[in-house]
């Protein structure tokens, strides 16, 4: 995230809010035609006064305007709605307030009941409305992954990156909460007093005491229940076993801010394994947490059209104030276009492993039985002091979760799960349960059935592995491109560690959340796109904090053009739920590589105009997005007649999703590197059936942060319909190797003429 320097120096990060209200309880017996009109009108603006990073945080949700309405059909249902009010020049927060009363007394039948009916109102001001959504749940998306990635804490040369950099960037996080005591959130020496700039606070709550549970690292505190509670009933009453405060009890918010930001921990291990120093990416970094009920966010498709999701139009405002917003790409791997969250002025991460694992080995002399593993199929005999060998494709069995209900179902002693290579990830369990391959599978079953009496097993203590697997490897559980809505902007864009992350765990909260799981952990094993998110933030904290000059799209440029597509078997990435190697589908630029980063050499940067170009070539008029444009002396927000293809926007990698003649792409880098005169020469991977031509191919830069433009001229060569094919291109100067994917769909294929000869141009750059 960004920070913003004060008169001393000091900086400190902040996210802006959209302008927005949120409403509970009211019942509307119709809307009139001005009514309606109102609430639709596309020419309001609405502005908001700088306050705390709860006043602006909406990085990644958004807590917009919010309307709990329910309409009067054949019954009454009562939701919440989020209502997008846009931007003005008012700053005065109570102004704001009371027209949003003003502006609801238009819909409801009283200026009573439109404040009963008010949930959250912010420091904003409006005249309509841009756009109303209901308000949805999403979903939830250490001591060896920032090792891997190269981030060594120890280091008798160097003054290491995690510890130089990040002291004053604040980072914030929206999640499910915070634990406190936990050893990740104390002050790491010598950190100084909390920047004077920081307007936020910690909130009072549920066994939540911001005197003792706030400092100079956690900053900030605060939790929003009231939408939840009245779209689902009172937490007390829900089954939901949470605190009515920022204090965490699911634990995913406590693990994800600790990846980013935690302090510097040594000894940490989850019942022994992995022991190690924990720490976060940007240890020294600031915390500011932000409890909401639902977690790290992201929906599967089909998506909703950007300024539809608070979460795009939050980041939207962040990325013009200069903050960074980082999602995960979703859990909905291995099959194409599912990634959730494509919006180019954010940074979307993908999973992969890291290289270490947990061999344990098992001596069969066996006492086993072999079931179908689910409980619905269990033949309700007793299976005492056995191990039960399961296949998950009989049945079939979606996960070891369900065979380990099925097997504590029947009294069973522990449990060998057979499920494909590709999708096997070390988890923590509520019985002893081996993961082993089909092959390995086969042949216990086979050992079984020719044993002519119940044989024994023995299953050995786990072992702890490290540097014998290759690495990384994508998840199997995550979400793939092309974007389902933006397919001529790559995601995700980057891939990072999320599987088997230890990280801090909430002390009384068991380490599988089971009701039969009476353990209880300060560190925990997660694996999902929420765990290889926070892994992007707390790099993305310590590149903010190294330069404090470079915008939201330099940083994403650094990581994505620095990134690498080799394991550490100098092998391609395979791509998990296949033997496959990994796409730019999977795994976008490739994995982060942060030290390589700090120093990129060139960059692809983007401004506001930028994103209103991509705005205007999907559809927007230039009246909505004067609506969703910060105010700035100059900002040109009109959009051309003719539509461009967003290929042509300044992004660092390069797709094309539909390539049927010869088209030109325009790019623009600059100079970051440490010396002032630079010469970089590229080179070409070309995508199958397509020709390419960069002019010039020598960039040369006589001074510092000097830009140079470059021209792609992408021709088809062959006959073909609906296959992507990938490419790169690197510019070097011999110590930078400045990498950006090359994608494009060739569709050439002429179903009535298949000798069809393609001559005609397109040129997307002049």
């Amino acid at each position: 995230m960004k920070k913003k320097r004060d008169r001393e120096g000091v900086g400190v990060a902040y996210i802006h809010l959209v302008g927005t209200i949120a409403l509970k309880g009211g019942k509307i017996t119709s809307l009139t035609q001005e009514a309606h009109a109102m609430l639709f009108n596309p020419r309001q603006t609405c502005d908001f006064s700088r306050g705390d990073m709860a006043a602006y945080l909406q990085c990644f949700w958004g807590l917009s305007l919010s309307l709990s309405l329910y309409f009067i059909h054949s019954r009454s249902t009562s939701h919440v709605y989020v209502v997008y009010l846009g931007l003005s020049q008012f700053r005065d927060p109570l102004v704001t307030s009371k027209s949003h009363i003003q502006l609801l007394s238009n819909v409801f039948s009283s200026e009573e009941e439109a404040k009963q009916s008010t949930l959250y109102s912010y420091k904003h001001d409006m005249k309509g409305v841009i756009s109303v959504f209901r308000s949805r749940v999403l979903k939830l998306h250490t001591t060896r992954s920032w090792d891997f990635i190269g981030l060594t804490l120890y280091s008798s040369e160097v003054t290491p990156l995690q510890l130089t950099y990040g002291d004053d960037v604040v980072v914030g996080v929206f999640d499910t909460g915070i634990w406190p005591e936990s050893e990740s959130f104390k002050e790491e020496p010598g950190l100084g007093p909390i920047p004077s700039s920081w307007k936020g606070k910690c909130v009072e709550g549920e066994d939540f005491e911001p005197k003792k549970d706030c400092n100079r690292k956690l900053i900030g505190a605060r939790y929003y229940l009231q939408g939840f509670e009245q779209e689902f009933g009172s937490l007390n009453t829900s089954g939901n076993l949470e605190y009515r405060s920022a204090r965490d009890f699911l634990g995913h918010g406590t693990h994800t801010a600790s990846t980013a930001v935690g302090s510097i921990v040594k000894n940490a291990s989850m019942l022994g394994f992995a022991l190690g120093t924990a720490r976060g990416g940007a240890p020294r970094a600031r915390l500011a947490v932000y409890k909401i009920i639902s977690a790290s966010f992201g929906s599967d498709p089909p998506l909703a059209p950007f300024f539809s999701s608070s979460a795009d139009i939050g980041s939207f405002h962040a990325m013009q104030l200069g903050v960074s917003s980082v999602f995960s790409a979703g859990n909905a791997g291995p099959d194409p276009s599912l990634v959730g969250n494509v919006a180019p002025w954010t940074i979307y991460v993908a999973a992969s492993s890291i290289d270490r694992v947990f061999p344990t080995a098992i001596v069969i002399d066996s006492n086993f039985s072999v079931m179908a593993c689910l409980a619905e199929n269990w033949n309700k005999r007793v299976a005492k002091r056995k191990i039960i060998l399961c296949f998950s494709n009989r049945g079939p069995v979606l996960s070891a979760g369900i065979a380990q209900a099925a097997v504590l179902a029947a009294s069973g002693l522990g449990l060998i799960f057979v499920e494909p290579p590709t999708k096997q990830i070390a988890d923590v369990d509520i019985i002893p349960t081996v993961r082993v391959d089909v092959g390995q599978g086969n042949k216990i079953q086979i050992y079984i059935g020719q044993s002519s009496q119940n044989p024994a097993v023995k299953i050995l203590p786990s072992k702890i592995v490290i540097g014998k697997s290759p690495a990384p490897v994508v998840a199997s559980f995550s979400s793939r491109g092309p974007s389902p809505i933006s397919p001529h902007i790559l995601k995700p864009d980057v891939t990072a560690p999320g599987v088997t992350i230890l990280a801090a765990w909430p002390s009384k909260t068991s380490p599988t959340l089971s009701p039969h799981d009476d353990r209880r952990v300060n560190w925990n094993f997660q694996s999902g796109t929420s765990m290889s998110c926070p892994h992007v933030s707390g790099v993305v904290a310590l590149l903010q904090s190294a330069h404090p000059d470079w915008s939201p799209a330099a940083i994403r440029s650094a990581l994505m053009t620095t990134a690498y597509t080799r394991d550490n078997t100098f092998d391609s990435i395979l791509a998990g739920g296949s033997r496959e190697v990994s796409g730019p589908f999977d795994i976008g630029a490739g994995h982060i590589h942060p030290s390589k980063a700090m120093d990129p050499g060139l960059v692809y940067d983007m401004k506001t105009r930028d994103y209103i170009i991509f705005l205007c070539n999907i559809g927007y008029n230039k009246n909505q997005i004067n609506m969703l444009v910060l105010p700035s002396l100059g900002m040109d927000t009109s959009c051309s007649r003719a539509r461009q293809t967003n290929s042509n926007i300044n992004y660092p990698s390069i797709t094309v999703s539909n390539l049927q003649s010869t088209m030109t792409i325009k790019r623009t880098v600059r100079n970051v590197g440490t010396k002032a005169i630079a010469i970089y020469f590229v080179s070409i991977v070309k995508p199958h059936g397509v020709e390419v031509l960069i002019c010039p191919r020598i960039l040369i830069f006589s001074c510092f942060k000097e830009e140079l433009s470059y021209f792609v001229t992408l021709k088809p060569i062959k006959i073909s319909k609906g296959r992507y094919d990938f490419g790169e291109i690197v510019w070097s100067d011999g110590f930078h190797y400045v990498r950006s994917p090359l994608v494009v769909l060739v569709n050439t294929s002429n179903d009535d003429d298949p000798n069809t000869v393609f001559s005609s141009n397109t040129t997307a750059a002049s």
